[in-house]
């Protein structure tokens, strides 16, 4: 059974009016992304970027078509050499930038978009502890990605693991509980509203 998503559930539901919400979500989505990865915030052991978080909460409120749309723009704006990803600059960017260490990562938050997407149709974000588990899965998504091409481009000799895992264990687990906890928030803030 799918249900509705944030996205679906504010602002107009068919015609042109919607297709004009979506456009105007997809490109507000790709600047939110754009911002959020260059948002650093102090943590140990490496500072915690609100990347991961903007592809958290934007695959799970927009769903996973108008999600994976978004994620593709922003990867395109990216790949096209626009300084949208969290270590971009102006010595690496592009292609360059997104076939190094990255690259694995990349590919993981389109996964993980695209995945929460579709459980918020199935009413996953209506509930922390759903949401919670949705999250890790996410999650796991983009590390699995990551680690392989990390392994793949620098070699299984190297410690992997501690270049691309447990450094942002920490600053993730933080992030996840936000987005838990913010998603089913907003659910019921429309249903107040609208009661």
């Amino acid at each position: 059974m799918s249900m509705t998503v944030l996205a679906d559930a504010i602002g107009p539901r068919q015609g042109t009016a919607r297709l004009a919400k979506q456009a105007v979500l997809v490109v507000l989505g790709i600047v939110a992304l754009a911002i959020a990865a260059k948002i650093k915030v102090p943590m140990w052991p490496v500072p915690i970027t609100m990347g991961t978080f903007a592809v958290l909460t934007i695959g799970t409120a927009y769903g996973a078509r108008l999600g994976m749309i978004t994620m593709l723009g922003y990867l395109l704006v990216g790949a096209l050499g626009f300084d949208v990803f969290a270590g971009s600059s102006a010595e690496k960017f592009g292609l360059t930038y997104m076939m190094g260490g990255t690259g694995g990562y990349l590919v993981g938050y389109l996964l993980a978009n695209v995945m929460l997407g579709w459980l918020a149709t199935r009413g996953w974000d209506r509930s922390f502890g759903k949401m919670a588990l949705a999250l890790v899965l996410a999650n796991v998504l983009i590390y699995v990605p990551g680690l392989l091409w990390l392994g793949q481009l620098y070699g299984w000799d190297k410690p992997i693991l501690q270049w691309g895992l447990t450094p942002f264990l920490i600053g993730d687990a933080l992030k996840l509980v936000l987005a838990a906890v913010l998603i089913p928030g907003l659910w019921k803030l429309i249903g107040n509203a609208r009661g």
